[in-house]
């Protein structure tokens, strides 16, 4: 049976996660296998799969806070409800210098990087936990001591957006010039900058037979499973054109590009969850 962590491991575990972010968001270079073994020297007997699976909780409370998480360990949301949550908002208000670091990161838009091989940065999408029957959920809100979704607000830096949007031209120029279809290469259009956000997507590609394909480009710097914002015209859009709409999504665009794709309505392909509302007084 399985011990419950302490509020003073929960604590620890917090802190030294916190270090590793650091060192990520300013481009040091760490070691996670010697912070995990030097934190299990303050906790009760606790086996390294249970410290990074608690780095891994970590990081799904940061997810829900809006706040950025560590690339190498992937959320788990299967946490202790109140105590970890607390432990984390309790160290970001006793550590304030975390908040200009977030902000100063969520305005950074980092050039093209170069890529050898454009082809080979698409992966597949990540795989839920859990997939439920409904596809639009509501979640309890995590108290974020600064008020503030830095994921949100990076997913507003239109520098990124539009280096991200490059990055995806590039790759359907590859993708249709690898096909032998040079002469649609030569035709791709950035949406986003001749018509605007009003079109509900960002770049029309081509499919090999020459119909049109239409792309909404996301990119953020953080990992794989960092949450993207959609707009309810982008929603609808996805919806009255499935068979032809994707949705890249770029991430890790700070130094090593990669992407993945979800093909269709996106309600069909997301989890969706509300992350404001339109009030007017009673």
């Amino acid at each position: 049976m399985a011990i419950h962590w302490s509020e003073s491991e929960v604590e620890a575990a917090v802190e030294d996660y916190f270090n590793m972010l650091r060192q990520e968001l300013t481009g040091r270079k760490y070691n996670k296998t010697e912070h995990r073994r030097a934190l299990m020297e303050h906790l009760n007997n606790r086996s390294e799969g249970s410290v990074e699976l608690k780095h891994q909780n970590i990081s799904a409370v940061l997810i829900e806070m809006g706040i950025p998480y560590i690339d190498g360990y992937k959320p788990r949301s299967n946490y202790q409800r109140t105590l970890l949550p607390a432990a984390v908002s309790d160290f970001l208000a006793n550590h304030p210098e975390f908040h200009a670091l977030f902000q100063e990161d969520s305005e950074v838009a980092p050039s093209i990087p170069s890529v050898a091989d454009f082809l080979a940065a698409m992966e597949a999408p990540p795989r839920p936990e859990n997939k439920g029957s409904s596809t639009i959920a509501e979640t309890q809100a995590i108290y974020n001591p600064a008020g503030v979704n830095y994921l949100e607000r990076e997913a507003q830096n239109h520098s990124l957006g539009d280096a991200g949007e490059q990055f995806v031209i590039n790759f359907e120029r590859a993708r249709l010039i690898h096909a032998g279809k040079e002469y649609l290469a030569d035709q791709i259009e950035q949406i986003s900058v001749s018509v605007g956000p009003s079109a509900g997507f960002d770049i029309r590609s081509f499919e090999e037979n020459g119909t049109d394909r239409f792309i909404e480009a996301k990119t953020t710097k953080y990992g794989k499973s960092t949450p993207f914002f959609v707009t309810p015209n982008e929603l609808d859009f996805s919806r009255e054109n499935a068979t032809r709409y994707f949705l890249y999504r770029v991430f890790k665009f700070r130094a090593e590009p990669r992407l993945f794709t979800l093909h269709g309505y996106l309600q069909d392909q997301c989890i969706l969850q509300p992350s404001q509302y339109l009030a007017k007084p009673a």
